[in-house]
């Protein structure tokens, strides 16, 4: 019996242990450029806030960049429960989600969802 549950336990461990993996972190340009690659992953990127807007279906949907990338690679849409403030630097931690159809013209080809967003 003790064997089976020692098998078990080891079986949890492996399970919890990739589950709780460590987000990729990226650059803004790179997200952009490797979105379709990046599709359902868990993504960290830091950067400084530019835009926000507050109570939007339930969310908070904030714009960062780093930097990085080039006019159409240099900003990245986040959305969250969490927000921040215009010139707030950032690390942010959500899921790539593309394809986005809020509805009323509102399409965004890449977002990251669900993000916690941690003001430095």
């Amino acid at each position: 019996m003790k064997p089976i549950m020692l098998a078990l336990t080891l079986c949890l461990t492996a399970l919890i242990a990739t589950s709780t993996m460590a987000a990729a972190t990226k650059t803004v340009e790179a997200v952009n450029k490797e979105f379709a690659s990046l599709k359902g992953q868990q993504v960290t990127v830091s950067g400084k806030v530019v835009k926000v807007n507050n109570g939007i279906m339930r969310r908070n949907f904030v714009h960062i960049q780093d930097g990085t990338g080039g006019q159409n690679s240099n900003k990245l849409i986040v959305t969250s429960k969490q927000t921040a403030k215009v010139g707030d630097q950032v690390t942010i931690t959500g899921t790539v989600v593309l394809d986005t159809d809020f509805g009323m013209g509102y399409m965004y080809p890449l977002l990251v969802e669900q993000a916690t967003i941690q003001v430095h």
